[in-house]
């Protein structure tokens, strides 16, 4: 069984490396430091170590100067808290003027759990895709995670990095190399294609194995990179399977479903169903029952992957 290890903890180590290498890295947290793991970067760097309370529309603010007199502030609190709450200033302050500024927007998605709707962002990829200029980044795992990171610190301009809480397993190997806007193909097939990110991507290849059982070949694309996506990959993967599902810990408006739909409908249409949270908020439980209660589980992808084939059948048989 793969190794399992929640991508904030990996950011948090992520942050310290970074941190020895680069002098002008410095990390602000809006009194989360010990759930978003910045705490390690303050235990190391103290001076260097911002902590605003409970007031992530100060700390963006000041984020922005940072960045203006030439450091890089990576900003870190909860997802639902940085895309939501401080839009505002992320937009005027951040994305407007193209500042260095990274956000780590940590506990992201239905898999916060127990905290319930109010801490579960399920709209923070349609928000910060949406602002011109921003670069956002889903990682699937602690080794996609710290590659984003260093990514991200070689990125002039905004970055959003969605990251989450709960563990997960470990898919990439010690010698991955992240290369933003550039898909991963995970698994060759040409019968139906999954594109997933995040967390979904574990789920979308348990649901390709299960499928492979039953004589169905499933490629599976690891979108890391929501924005810019790789527009390339879908295009060929619609050109050479035939039919695509989408799969997001996110709500299924706005954000992966989204963007590979519009790709699609202009370039090459093909059967498409989009996996995700089907426009509800969530509520408080286990990780493991919010993802079967709002169908994001390998059995749903399978089900997603045997109506897409269906219809494309269906389409060649008209």
């Amino acid at each position: 069984m793969a190794e399992k290890i929640a991508t904030r903890d990996a950011y948090g180590k992520a942050l310290v490396e970074l941190g020895e290498e680069w002098p002008e890295v410095v990390v602000l947290d809006a009194d989360l430091a010990k759930s978003t793991k910045t705490i390690l970067f303050k235990k190391r760097f103290p001076e260097r170590f911002f902590d605003f309370g409970v007031a992530e529309q100060n700390m963006f603010g000041v984020a922005a100067g940072l960045a203006a007199a030439g450091k890089i502030p990576f900003c870190s609190t909860f997802a639902v808290f940085a895309a939501g709450r401080a839009f505002d200033q992320i937009r005027q302050s951040i994305a407007y003027p193209r500042l260095n500024v990274k956000i780590g927007a940590s506990h992201a998605g239905i898999t916060v759990g127990e905290d319930g709707a109010s801490h579960q962002a399920i709209e923070d990829l349609a928000l910060m895709r949406a602002l011109p200029g921003m670069t956002v980044f889903v990682p699937a795992d602690a080794v996609e995670t710290y590659g984003a990171v260093r990514a991200a610190l070689e990125i002039d301009g905004p970055v959003y990095i969605r990251l989450g809480r709960a563990p997960v397993p470990v898919i990439h190997g010690p010698d991955f190399v992240f290369r933003p806007g550039e898909a991963v193909c995970l698994r060759e097939g040409k019968d139906a294609t999954i594109i997933a990110t995040g967390i979904m991507v574990a789920q979308a290849l348990e649901a390709a194995q299960a499928l492979a059982a039953e004589g169905i070949e499933v490629r599976v694309l690891d979108m890391h990179t929501l924005k810019p996506l790789d527009a390339a990959a879908v295009v060929r993967a619609a050109l050479e399977t035939g039919a695509v599902v989408t799969a997001e810990e996110h709500n299924i408006i706005g954000g992966l479903g989204s963007a590979v739909a519009e790709v699609l409908g202009e370039e090459c249409p093909v059967p498409l169903k989009r996996v995700g949270i089907r426009d509800v908020f969530g509520e408080s439980g286990k990780p493991e029952e919010l993802l079967k209660k709002y169908g994001l589980t390998p059995a749903h992808l399978v089900e997603a992957v045997k109506e897409v084939i269906s219809r494309k059948k269906s389409l060649f048989h008209r």
